[in-house]
């Protein structure tokens, strides 16, 4: 089992998460259900990704949690994005998120791409099965 806690991609995502529902607090109340409820889902959903792959027995699910993850971290920078645009966020309040978001997306990338050259270097090591019958 593998501690997420020391991951550099939880931490940031963790703040993140935090930083969203901060944020989304002052968004307008029309939005409760639309904008602010998909932007909290999704930057929730990163480190919840994270936490749950990092309970998994196989690399590969490990890893499939992982993009996962990526996955809601590239829709939480749109979803960002289109609040910003939207003009329910300061410029201020943005760009403090926006680079938290893309830090955020930028380690999970590097640790997903990291764990896809380990494993490949991992089965390039392994005996090749010459097809014959033993």
């Amino acid at each position: 089992m593998r501690d997420y806690r020391k991951l550099k991609a939880f931490e940031f995502a963790d703040e993140l998460a935090l930083m969203v529902y901060r944020e989304t607090s002052n968004f307008p109340k029309e939005e409760l259900f639309g904008l602010t409820r998909q932007l909290r889902r999704a930057a929730v959903s990163i480190p919840s990704n994270i936490v749950e792959g990092s309970g998994r027995d196989s690399e590969a699910d490990y890893l499939r949690f992982l993009n996962i993850a990526y996955g809601s971290a590239s829709e939480t920078c749109y979803q960002l994005s289109l609040a910003y645009r939207l003009e329910y966020m300061s410029d201020n309040s943005y760009r403090k998120i926006e680079q938290k978001s893309d830090k955020t997306a930028r380690v999970l990338n590097g640790l997903i791409n990291a764990l896809r050259r380990n494993k490949n270097k991992i089965s390039s090591h392994r005996p090749q099965d010459s097809g014959l019958k033993k």
